[in-house]
């Protein structure tokens, strides 16, 4: 097995048992993640989100479907099972994975599913008939960045340090 197929599968092992830190140790400092609904995440944000999404987590199931890698780069097909906090709406959500690696880490990381078909499940009829119109994905987007800009906030408080890339008032 390359050494790349490797690292997407130990990704997907520790997604599948909800172990963000482990999940973020796969990934580059430099890392940058991009899908439907983050669509451009650097660095630390990236760890950041997979640790959000399993601390909300209640009945998340992965499974990694298919994975290869070589020296170009790698690709995974994977699923999540979980049920839409927000509706209490179950998905069923199919995933396409693209990867590019430095230093033996993921250093780009790009998901791929259809909006509409989540959109449909996890918000029902309006989503059925919204997920086809951009503003929707939109309302989306601006809901999961904001979350997101909490959560590292909650994090970084925690910490006692500022998120990556905040100043503190005295900087």
């Amino acid at each position: 097995m390359h050494p790349h197929e490797a690292r997407i599968r130990e990704f997907y092992a520790a997604f599948a048992r909800r172990d963000a830190e482990a999940m973020a140790r796969c990934y580059h400092p430099d890392v940058f993640f991009s899908d439907t609904v983050f669509p451009s995440l650097r660095g630390e944000e990236a760890g950041d989100m997979w640790r959000m999404l399993l601390s909300r987590a209640t009945d998340l199931e992965v499974t990694l479907e298919e994975a290869s890698g070589d020296a170009d780069g790698g690709r995974a097909k994977w699923t999540a099972r979980y049920t839409f906090s927000r509706t209490g709406r179950k998905v069923v959500n199919r995933i396409s994975a693209m990867f590019a690696f430095r230093d033996g880490l993921i250093c780009r990381h790009y998901d791929r599913f259809p909006f509409w078909r989540w959109a449909a499940q996890a918000l029902g009829p309006v989503g059925a008939i919204l997920g086809w119109f951009a503003p929707l994905k939109w309302k989306v987007r601006r809901q999961a960045a904001k979350g997101l800009e909490q959560f590292r906030e909650r994090r970084a408080n925690d910490a006692g340090s500022p998120p990556a890339g905040r100043k503190t008032p005295a900087s």
